[in-house]
């Protein structure tokens, strides 16, 4: 004779049950894939080889450039674009030039910035001629945002600009008898760097040179360590070449190894591409580029940005090293062309097909537990479409939230620019425009209104209709992660932990709150890494949200991503009102009433204007 169980306590749930439809055998067995997937990313680890040093030692003279960019600051503090001082800038750019026997060229062109409306930029750039026509960029940003000198970001890379150029001059020399380099070395001033780097996105889509690599120069007189910043505007990496010559140049002129952004963060920038520094508009066109800085991941504050805070000693090292930098991409600079994706891990690197394929790897496990979960259903003849209708109608109401957001971004209730990552410093950066914010909630208030109408339970929900409200959420998160696939597989990083967490929802549904609600809220650690990368990393803190919409505002983060991303909002939604227990399949035609909401205001409209003619009647009649 069996021993029942004890009293107040239940047994395990059979396997397959709808207490525990989640197959964990199956999921644990297919983890066999991303196993391997792990293996082959061991075995894709290399060690990128350095070019080598130039042979003629560096002449880079740093206290005259210290003094160069003090007198910059001081005599433009303010340089923002549009401005007078931006204009009487970059005339100061091209008359230090001008002795050096150098051709200078001006461009110039009209863009809409935030915070400044619609002002004239100038890129200005001089040119020391090489045997080939292939060039090298070395550029720095000369504005500022207007609120302060802006001695080193970016006073100290203009002079240094100026100082690296003067390197190239030989005006006393005959032509016949001057020294050339294997290649063009093009000395690129850019106006708009504090604004989103806009000068150097024009450069990087309308430069007239074939550009072989790109090196910036941004805030390199500050106390902090060199700084190699290689994000870009796309999940691209500069060549690693490139990257690992630039790291040995900065350690045998500063005697320290070059910062990089660590493993995790490297990661999040090929998932969500996003830099503040001007290399982001040229690694996203294919070209290699990197930025040299002593600043972190965002530049210093204005009012702290000083000539006596300059660091003359950094200067000089960092000028050094982009004059030794130089020399070894004009000698070898074939070795190191072209853009891929890796992540470092110390001084090794690994590819970016091996990372995309471990990625993929983990969509297995879940992929394969929610295909079975869905036969299952099947199987036990558990009806599929009420709930399939029901997270078609939260996709409509977050197609409806999108769809306002943009018609806003027409009407100029956002802000409006150039599509790349506005200063973190500039006021539009961390002024919430809370009354159109309010007015967008409102909208879509309404529209949560009208779709929550064939949403809420009007009857008990039984278990089998709960399971198949979590069955279709997990299909479309699954959906959603095969879109995320193929568009950036790095993003994948931002679903994977809902699609894992998730999946024993439904296993878990008759266990204790708090460990549904943990479940629920490991699934958004993706999506919320994204706000903690911008609010920690890049300093904008509780105004992360809004920059973060700000970005989709200015279409840097653009249309497709965002969709995708309402989509997974949707089935979000459906799977938190199974857990809330405000979740109920999509009625059918009798349990639905004759009138929408929709309706039933039209109606309410129409019958008070008739009683207010019939009232308006009477009083006429009675009169």
């Amino acid at each position: 004779m069996s021993a029942s169980p004890p009293p107040g306590r239940r047994g395990r749930a059979r396997r397959g049950s709808l207490e525990r439809p989640v197959s964990g055998r199956l999921y644990r067995a297919t983890f066999l894939v991303p196993a391997l997937a792990l293996l082959m990313l061991a075995f894709s680890a290399t060690r990128p080889a350095a070019l080598s040093a130039p042979l003629l030692p560096p002449n880079f003279d740093g206290e005259a450039t210290r003094e160069l960019a003090a007198q910059f600051s001081t005599q433009f503090p303010d340089r923002a674009p549009g401005g007078p001082g931006s204009i009487r800038a970059a005339q100061w750019f091209r008359d230090q030039l001008a002795p050096y026997g150098l051709r200078s060229v001006t461009d110039t062109w009209a863009a809409p910035v935030p915070g400044l409306g619609r002002v004239r930029l100038r890129n200005v750039w001089a040119i020391a001629p090489g045997r080939s026509s292939d060039a090298i960029v070395v550029m720095a940003h000369r504005d500022d945002t207007g609120t302060g000198p802006g001695a080193n970001d970016n006073a100290s890379g203009t002079a240094a600009l100026v100082e690296l150029a003067r390197g190239y001059a030989q005006p006393g020399a005959p032509a016949a008898q001057r020294v050339r380099s294997a290649h063009t070395v093009v000395f690129l001033s850019t106006d708009g760097g504090s604004f989103g780097g806009l000068g150097a996105r024009r450069f990087a889509r309308h430069a007239p040179f074939h550009i072989l690599a790109a090196i910036n120069l941004t805030a390199i007189a500050g106390d902090g360590p060199v700084r190699i910043a290689i994000a870009g505007d796309a999940p691209r990496s500069p060549a690693a070449s490139l990257v690992v010559t630039a790291g040995r140049r900065v350690l045998e002129q500063t005697g320290t190894r070059a910062r990089r952004a660590g493993v995790i963060e490297q990661l999040l920038d090929l998932a969500f591409p996003f830099t503040l520094y001007d290399q982001g508009p040229f690694v996203a066109r294919g070209i290699p580029a990197l930025t040299l800085t002593t600043a972190g991941e965002r530049p210093p504050e204005a009012f702290t940005d000083r000539s006596t805070s300059l660091n003359g000693g950094r200067l000089a090292a960092t000028g050094r090293t982009v004059q030794e930098l130089v020399g070894s991409l004009d000698q070898g600079l074939e070795l190191a062309q072209g853009t891929t994706s890796f992540i470092w891990i110390g001084d090794r690197i690994v590819r970016g097909w091996a990372v995309e394929l471990v990625l993929f790897g983990l969509l297995i496990p879940p992929f394969v537990a929610v295909v079975d979960l869905f036969a299952r259903c099947r199987r036990k003849r558990i009806a599929l479409v009420p709930a399939a209708r029901a997270l078609q109608s939260r996709l409509g109401f977050w197609a409806f939230l999108g769809i306002a957001f943009y018609v806003f971004r027409f009407l100029g209730a956002w802000p409006h620019g150039v599509s790349r990552p506005p200063n973190p410093a500039v006021a539009t950066a961390g002024d919430w425009p809370v009354g159109t914010l309010i007015l967008l909630a409102a909208v879509a208030l309404a529209g949560w209104v009208v779709a929550r109408h064939r949403l809420v339970p009007r009857r008990p929900v039984g278990p089998d209709e709960r399971l198949a409200g979590e069955t279709v959420a997990l299909i479309g998160l699954c959906i959603v992660a095969l879109l995320v696939l193929a568009t950036n597989p790095f993003a994948l990083i931002f679903f994977l932990p809902a699609l894992h967490a998730w999946l024993w929802l439904p296993q878990i549904r008759n266990g204790r709150p708090p460990a549904r609600a943990l479940a629920f809220l490991l699934g958004l650690v993706g999506p919320l890494a994204i706000v903690l990368s911008l609010a920690l990393r890049f300093g904008l803190g509780f105004d992360a949200p809004w920059y973060l919409v700000e970005l989709v505002a200015l279409n840097y983060v653009h249309v497709p991503a965002v969709a995708i991303t309402l989509a997974g909002g949707a089935c979000a939604a459906q799977l938190a009102a199974v857990e809330t227990g405000r979740y109920a399949p999509y009625p059918s035609a009798g349990e639905r009433p004759l009138r929408g909401p929709l309706r039933n205001a039209v109606r309410a409209v129409v019958l008070a204007v008739r009683a207010r003619r019939r009232i308006v009647g009477q009083r006429r009649r009675a009169a």
